[in-house]
Parts: C-alpha cells; sequence; structure tokens
C-alpha cells in the first residue's frame, strides 16, 4: 500500500498542477508571504492602541495598557509609557478609554456561506407555530427566491405544541405552484412542499437513501420532510443562487463577523465555488477577517480538493477537510450506541459508513490534510475517535492536530481516548444552551453526564476550539463566552447553570476562542495571543471577559475589531 501511494501522491500532484492551471488560480503557487505590506525601508506609521486593561494571555505578561502596531505586526506591548517610547515620534493615537482588549476572537466552527444565505432568505427562527412559518413565508423578501424556490431557514419544532415534525398539506395550501425548501435550525432536515417534491421525482415508492431518511404518514406517503442525506434528493434541484447573490451573501456574512468581534472564523466543509470566490477576494485584499477553510470532503468537490491540495493565501487558507458522519440530536439522526429515550428503537443516523470515511480520511491525511469529522452521537464519536486514531498512527500526521468537530455526546472512555491521542476537539458553548430543555429526554440522565462535555474533555488533555456553528446559533461570540461559563440562558436559567460541573472559567472561556482557534489552525506562533512580533489582530470589549461579571456579557458590545493592524469594525 504505500508502495502504490507513492506513485499515487506523484500523479495526483501532476494533475493538480494541471487543474491548477486551467482554472486559472494560484492556488498552490501562493503562500503566506503574498501578504501586501509596505515595502522595507518605506515610511511606515505606527499606531498605538490604549484601553483600560489589555489581557495578553502571555504568561510573562499578562497584562499590559497599550500596544503599538507597525506593518500589521505587534512591535511593544506594555505600559502605555514604555509603548510610546517604543513606538517613538509621530505615532498615531487610539485610545479605547475603559474598554478591555484581548487577542482576536476566532470561531472555531461555523459557515460563512450559510451565515450569508440566513441573513438574506426566509427567517424563521423562533417562530412558535406552523401557521407562524407560514405567514413569514408569504410575507418573505425578494432574496428569499434562488430562480423560482422559495428558500428559508431555522424552523424547530421542538418550540411548537407537541413538538411534532410538521408536514407539506399547509405549505401545500399557501404554495400549491412555488416550490419551498426551508432547512432545520441544524440544517439536518429539511421540510418541502409538495411541488419540491415533484420536481425531485419523491414519491411513495422513493426509497430512503442511504443515511437519510424520508418521513411518511400512515399510508406511506412522504410528508414532507427530509432527514440528513435524504435533503440532497431535493437540494440537488433546487436553483443555485446566481453569482450576484452569492457575492452578496459573502459579503453580508463577513461584514457580520467583523460586526461581533470575529477576526477569524474557520468554515466548517466549504465548497469549491464558495473558496473560489474568496480566494479571489484575498488576492485583491477584500477579506475583512481571516478564513481558515475547510475543504467539503462530503460533496464530490472533495475530489478536486484532494487533487489540488492544501493552499495558504494572505488572510485565507485551506489546510483541512471537513467529513460529516452523523446528524443532530433535535432531528434524532445523532447517531448513538442505544435507542434515543424519547423513541424506542430509533438510533439515529451514520452519514457515511464507518469503512468510508476510513478511506476518505486516509486519502486526506495522506495529501497533508487535517482531517475534521462531525460527530454528534456517542456512536459516531466512538467511530470517528478510532478512525482518527488508527488513521493517523499509519499514516504518520499526528502533527495534523486532527480534530473532532462538536464532541458532542461521549462515553466516558472515548472522552479519555481523545484526550489521550492529543485531539481537537472543536466544542460550540452556545449549542449546549440551546439543547438543555429538551437534551435529557432524547438522552436519559446516564447519557447526560458526557454530553457537551467540556471541562471534562480539556481535563482528558483535549485542545479546546470554542465556535458556534454559526448560522445555526447566533454568531455573536459574546454569547459564547457567556455560554461558556455560565451554562444559562441570557435570563440566568437555571440557576448555578446546566451540568454546572462542565463550566469552563472566564479565563478558559477566552482562551477557548483564542488560543485554541490558533493551535488548532497551526497559528499558535503568530496569533491567539498579545506577544511583540505577533500578527495584530484583537478584539476590543466594553467588559472584561475573564473579570467582569458573566451576566455582563449579555448586554456586552464590541468597540473595535482590528485584524492584520486594520480596522474593520468600529
Amino acid at each position: 500500500m504505500r508502495g502504490r501511494s507513492s506513485q499515487h501522491r506523484a500523479g495526483t500532484r501532476a494533475r493538480g498542477a494541471a487543474r491548477v492551471a486551467l482554472m486559472g488560480t494560484l492556488w498552490l503557487a501562493l503562500g503566506p508571504g503574498c501578504a501586501r505590506r509596505a515595502p522595507e525601508g518605506a515610511r511606515v506609521e505606527t499606531t498605538v492602541y490604549v484601553a483600560r486593561r489589555i489581557r495578553t494571555l502571555d504568561e510573562r505578561k499578562p497584562e499590559a495598557q497599550a500596544l503599538a502596531v507597525r506593518r500589521g505586526r505587534l512591535v511593544a506591548v506594555g505600559t502605555k509609557a514604555e509603548v510610546l517610547k517604543a513606538a517613538g515620534e509621530g505615532a498615531r493615537v487610539v485610545d479605547y478609554g475603559d474598554a478591555v482588549m484581548v487577542p482576536g476572537l476566532v470561531d472555531a466552527h461555523a459557515h460563512i456561506g450559510g451565515l450569508g444565505r440566513s441573513l438574506t432568505v426566509a427567517r424563521l427562527e423562533g417562530a412558535r407555530s406552523v401557521d407562524e412559518v407560514v405567514r413569514r413565508l408569504a410575507e418573505a423578501p425578494a432574496t428569499s427566491f434562488q430562480g423560482d424556490w422559495l428558500i428559508g431557514k431555522g424552523w424547530d419544532q421542538n418550540g411548537w405544541p407537541g413538538q411534532q415534525f410538521p408536514g407539506r398539506s399547509e405549505l401545500d395550501a399557501r404554495f400549491p405552484r412555488t416550490p419551498v425548501y426551508l432547512t432545520r435550525v441544524d440544517h439536518h432536515a429539511a421540510w418541502v412542499n409538495g411541488e419540491a417534491l415533484k420536481r425531485a421525482g419523491i414519491s411513495r415508492g422513493t426509497p430512503d437513501p442511504a443515511g437519510g431518511r424520508i418521513l411518511r404518514d400512515a399510508k406511506g406517503e412522504p410528508t414532507g420532510v427530509l432527514v440528513d442525506n435524504a435533503m440532497d434528493l431535493v437540494a440537488k434541484v433546487v436553483a443555485p443562487p446566481t453569482d450576484e447573490q452569492l457575492e452578496a451573501r459573502l459579503t453580508a456574512a463577513l461584514e457580520r463577523c467583523a460586526q461581533v468581534g470575529l477576526t477569524g472564523v474557520h468554515d466548517a466543509g466549504m465548497d469549491l465555488r464558495t473558496f473560489r470566490k474568496l480566494q479571489a477576494w484575498d488576492m485583491a485584499g477584500r477579506l475583512p477577517v481571516r478564513v481558515y477553510a475547510m475543504a467539503d470532503g462530503q460533496g464530490e468537490d472533495r475530489h478536486t480538493y484532494l487533487e489540488l491540495g492544501t493552499y495558504g493565501g494572505r488572510l485565507l487558507e485551506m489546510k483541512s477537510v471537513k467529513f460529516l458522519l452523523d446528524g443532530a440530536l433535535g432531528s434524532r439522526g445523532a447517531a448513538l450506541h442505544e435507542a434515543y429515550s424519547d423513541a424506542p428503537g430509533e438510533t439515529g443516523l451514520l452519514l457515511m459508513e464507518p469503512e468510508e470515511l476510513a478511506r476518505r480520511t486516509w486519502a486526506f491525511m495522506e495529501r497533508g490534510f487535517q482531517v475534521c469529522v462531525h460527530a454528534i452521537g456517542d456512536r459516531a464519536n466512538t467511530l470517528v475517535v478510532d478512525t482518527l486514531i488508527r488513521a493517523s498512527a499509519a499514516t504518520g500526521t499526528k502533527p495534523l492536530r486532527h480534530r473532532v468537530e462538536h464532541a458532542q455526546i461521549l462515553r466516558p472512555e472515548d472522552i479519555r481516548k481523545l484526550g489521550e491521542a492529543g485531539l481537537v476537539a472543536s466544542v460550540q458553548p452556545t449549542h449546549g444552551t440551546s439543547d438543555m430543555g429538551w437534551a435529557e429526554a432524547r438522552l436519559g440522565a446516564e447519557r447526560l453526564k458526557g454530553a457537551y462535555a467540556w471541562k471534562s474533555l480539556k481535563e482528558a488533555g483535549a485542545v479546546l476550539a470554542l465556535g458556534s456553528d454559526f448560522p445555526i446559533e447566533n454568531p455573536d461570540v459574546l454569547a459564547g463566552l457567556y455560554a461558556a461559563r455560565t451554562r444559562q440562558d441570557a435570563a440566568g436559567k437555571p440557576e448555578g447553570g446546566w451540568q454546572p460541573q462542565e463550566r469552563l472559567t472566564g479565563q478558559e472561556a477566552l482562551e477557548g476562542f483564542t488560543v485554541g482557534p490558533a493551535w488548532a489552525s497551526f497559528a499558535e506562533a503568530r496569533r491567539g495571543r498579545l506577544v511583540e512580533g505577533m500578527d495584530a489582530d484583537f478584539t476590543v470589549l466594553s467588559v472584561d471577559p475573564v473579570s467582569d461579571e458573566a451576566k455582563q456579557l449579555v448586554d456586552a458590545k464590541v468597540v473595535a475589531t482590528v485584524v492584520d493592524g486594520r480596522e474593520v469594525h468600529r
């Protein structure tokens, strides 16, 4: 196998080089050195930033009052007097007053394209009934249409009377000839109408696809709800967004990221079309925040990504690949070892067979990719942890810092194995506070002990990289810091926090959105802390996320966001 893989690598590189030329990109030729900094010897302005407190996360100098930036790098960190002296005469001074500065906050698991889509299509979050969803659709803006398809996102039957999945009849009554495609809040189920089913060729005789489920009524007719891989049956016939729509959505998403204080985003599964667009923007200096992209390893784009290899640009990098092994807990698609407590006989779905996961994992590891795998249920996490450990040992790629995305429900032995293997646990604090009202009903009290177990994962040795999974959750990173510290909703419920033994300290939460993502993206020597010589990425907040009371984070504000020495939001 080793001999064949060497020949495969050589052939792949040759094909990749030809494909790069054909695509007209600089995919492999462009590197971090392409950043457009002023030439040596040119007069460059130095900017001194001052705040009430600067949390550097540097053990040698944990707090400071000021820092100086030149050519996108930190040239001095210390007291105001020390930094002004180091900056020299003529330095520009920006004083943020009573605000607190922290290293640039990074969302370690999110979806930029999905956020842009959610900002422009019919918004269904918070709808309390099927009737309310239909009313919102009737008032949807023109941007909600792709071709003649009406697109919406964010419905959640767990917030409706009876908590039952919806059906197509209500949509058919209001939209008899307009195809409707609505994704659930977790993006692991879709609700469609009869016209959409007809265009997709789905009928009573259509079998469930592997890793998916077509919900059916008592007569065997499709109800209009498609779970996990069954969504693809309709998604593949939905009209794609136009170039103008795609650009508008990406622009809106990236601007939103800067507004909420994010200096970087780890995009969990980027399609090739989106990547090409962001690559062009990065070359032109148009990206406001850093993007660490995971190649979409689930669809057909994976073949092109595998040929082309990893990529490094100015603010855009792609060094990793993302696979999905199971569905979500809310739609009962998360793969469990034992049946759901509230649905006897149901154990969730595997979106690919374990052997296929191993094949893809091995292929991308040998090509130099960090492998990141979505795993929600305890069965999925067992398979992912075992697969990553075996494949990284066989390929010698443990230094690629492979990741478990979500690591949401684990058995105690898998928490230990994940930590001992040095895997990255990419977890989302607001998932815990969003799910806490119904998670025990799905799992039962015993399995809940290993669910959303952030503290246990950290104590086991895993590197925590915190994120939001936006647009499934709000991109507001302050909400993530709050949830990590309290495990409560914005009203402070439940008292003392849900499963409070898994709360993180303010310091741990801040490190989870800074140091953790830097390590998980191989950037710990350049970002994650505010140290002289490192990149000038930082976020300025109205509160101290470490020492101020956690409840102050609920109403806190982002004062400024600085990326590569540029103030991209204020």
